[in-house]
């Protein structure tokens, strides 16, 4: 049987009280963890952003965003390693739809 890669994407914000090591690991751990076992296209670390409420009494954490290629059995896998992981404030992982193309129907012109 074929199986079925999808696209993803992830976001999780990082304790921003880590040292830069710290913080530095972690993303590198979430990013060897996508690509044992599917594709990174992506790394984006956003840095210290403020958060929209204090999440432990701090008004910052440290962002990033990875976007990744692999079989539906990951994210949830991920989803509950970021939940054990110290340091992980918040998580999401989101499936992207495969684009349909748009058909557009021809516009009638009376002569």
């Amino acid at each position: 049987m074929e199986k079925i890669i999808n696209s993803y994407e992830t976001l999780f914000v990082i304790d921003p009280d880590l040292t830069e090591e710290a913080t530095k690991a972690l993303v590198e751990k979430f990013t060897k963890l996508i690509s044992d076992s599917g594709e990174v296209e992506s790394v984006d670390e956003w840095g210290k952003r403020r958060l929209a409420y204090p999440i432990n009494d701090k008004p910052e954490g440290y962002y990033v965003l990875i976007n990744f290629k692999s079989e539906a059995s990951l994210p949830s896998e991920l989803e509950r390693i970021f939940g054990i992981t110290e340091g992980i404030y918040r998580s999401i992982v989101i499936r992207h739809e495969a684009k349909k193309p748009s058909a557009k129907k021809p516009v009638k012109t009376e002569a």
